[in-house]
């Protein structure tokens, strides 16, 4: 497949490595030469260096026999006109775009992306999935990561091993004899600073932040089991009342339970637009590092914190600030990987990564079943893979043991229909089956090759 990515920022060059290594051909336009040097010296892509919604740079980059055209650039208009050039001159068959203007994001005006409007095909809103992240977190609050898979019936927890955890010291093959019935598995570890997928014989140790895939209805004693408290939110005060702040602030609103939130902006504009858009929310006007302001937030009393403003040191320092002021939870919004290793020392229990969630999201759309869905872990250290079982694949017809996975590679769930189940080693995988994989990045190209998703891709 041949797809031209416009964009060769963070989220581009996530897009580009993930379809590169599936051996696509891929191309990546960019009016940062810097930036399109860096794509072609690290990923096996060409790069075009120029305005991506130029005729002639698209003509360059191959749009003329294109099958897809991903705009990712920092314009929303810019990736507008890219698609619009890309379906009137060259009649590229698909189009995505990456907007953040809410204005066209609304539901409205959704007319305006029609094929004899503004041809696109999908519309994604990086502040409406970072906004859903939030929400994500908020719902497990006790883990510093989550991500879910089979449409919500399994879900991805990140968690901190802490001293007062029942199962500290004890062999992972062990839980599964003391809780027979506990459909989660742990399928990554990171003890310091490195990154794993345990073996059996494997202990959890004070200090390690695991990973683990729980099937839905088990997430409240799998949190329980590893020395969770499952608290109910109630309060929230939310730091930063731009767009992501404000969509948190609606779902909050309008979510089944009753959750009171308090905003914190900056911005005097932002802060009368945020108070005019909610109902019941409280918009305060003022700095979030201000302590006087988070006091007079009720931050003491706030069963959540979160940070989201478009700043990640002012969201770190807001974290930082809200727990020396009592509040037992608090998540940062961080676009930059290098300062997520900060967080412990800081005290911070949980982050939102922007990019990672954006890619996910082209990602799961670019993909027609097979590879469903991808979440990127750490630094790109890792990934978790959902896709589907093809008859071409290896795995078909095997059991989990017999299957020849690398080191770094765990299965983490298996859904058969409608039904979700935890791996065991003999269980045997059957074409058609669904399964959530965790794998080290450098075994991503052997699991690609295990699911055959080269072969009948799209």
């Amino acid at each position: 497949m041949k797809v031209i990515i416009c964009g060769a920022g963070q989220v581009g060059w996530q897009i580009a490595r993930h379809l590169s290594g599936e051996r696509n051909d891929v191309t990546v336009v960019d009016n940062n030469p810097d930036l399109v040097r860096r794509a072609t010296d690290t990923l096996d892509v060409q790069g075009i260096a120029g305005f991506a919604s130029y005729p002639d740079v698209l003509d360059k980059a191959g749009a003329r026999d294109a099958d897809m055209v991903i705009a990712a650039t920092h314009s929303d208009e810019v990736n507008m006109v890219t698609c619009q050039v890309a379906h009137s001159v060259f009649d590229v068959p698909r189009k995505i775009a990456r907007l953040r203007a809410q204005s066209y994001l609304t539901a409205i005006y959704s007319d305006l992306y029609r094929r004899d409007h503004m041809p696109i095909d999908v519309v994604i809103s990086p502040e409406k999935e970072v906004a859903e992240a939030a929400l994500q977190r908020l719902s497990a609050p006790a883990a510093f990561d989550t991500e879910r898979f089979f449409e919500g019936a399994a879900q991805l927890l990140g968690l901190t091993i802490d001293e007062d955890c029942p199962v500290v010291n004890t062999p992972l093959r062990q839980l599964t004899d003391l809780f027979s019935t506990l459909r989660s598995v742990v399928v990554g570890v990171r003890r310091d600073g490195k990154l794993f997928a345990p073996e059996a014989r494997d202990q959890l140790f004070v200090g390690d932040a695991c990973y683990v895939v729980v099937h839905a209805d088990d997430i409240r004693r799998t949190m329980e089991i590893f020395g969770k408290t499952v608290r109910k939110q109630e309060r929230v005060v939310l730091v930063g009342g731009g767009n992501v702040g404000l969509a948190v602030a609606h779902a909050l609103e309008k979510g089944p339970t009753r959750i009171r939130a308090k905003v914190i902006e900056k911005s005097r504009r932002c802060a009368e637009l945020a108070a005019e858009a909610l109902e019941r929310t409280i918009v305060l006007h003022g700095d979030g590092l201000d302590t006087n302001l988070l006091q007079e937030a009720g931050i003491s009393r706030a069963d959540a914190a979160l940070c989201v403003t478009d700043d990640d040191k002012t969201n770190l320092l807001a974290a930082v600030r809200a727990k020396a002021a009592g509040c037992p939870m608090a998540i940062a919004l961080v676009n930059d990987p290098t300062l997520v290793p900060l967080m412990e020392p800081l005290g911070i229990d949980a982050y939102i990564n922007p990019r990672a969630t954006t890619v996910s999201s082209i990602l799961r759309h670019i993909r027609h079943g097979r590879v469903r869905a991808v979440y990127s872990i750490g630094d790109a250290e890792a990934e978790v893979i959902e896709a589907e079982v093809l008859s071409t694949s290896p795995l078909a017809g095997q059991t989990i043991r017999e299957i020849d996975f690398p080191e770094g590679v765990l299965v983490g769930a298996v859904r058969r229909g409608e039904k979700v189940m935890k791996p065991t080693g003999g269980m045997r995988i059957e074409e058609g089956d669904q399964v959530v994989i965790f794998s080290l990045a450098e075994d991503v190209p052997e699991v690609e090759r295990l699911l055959q998703v080269s072969i009948d891709f799209f």
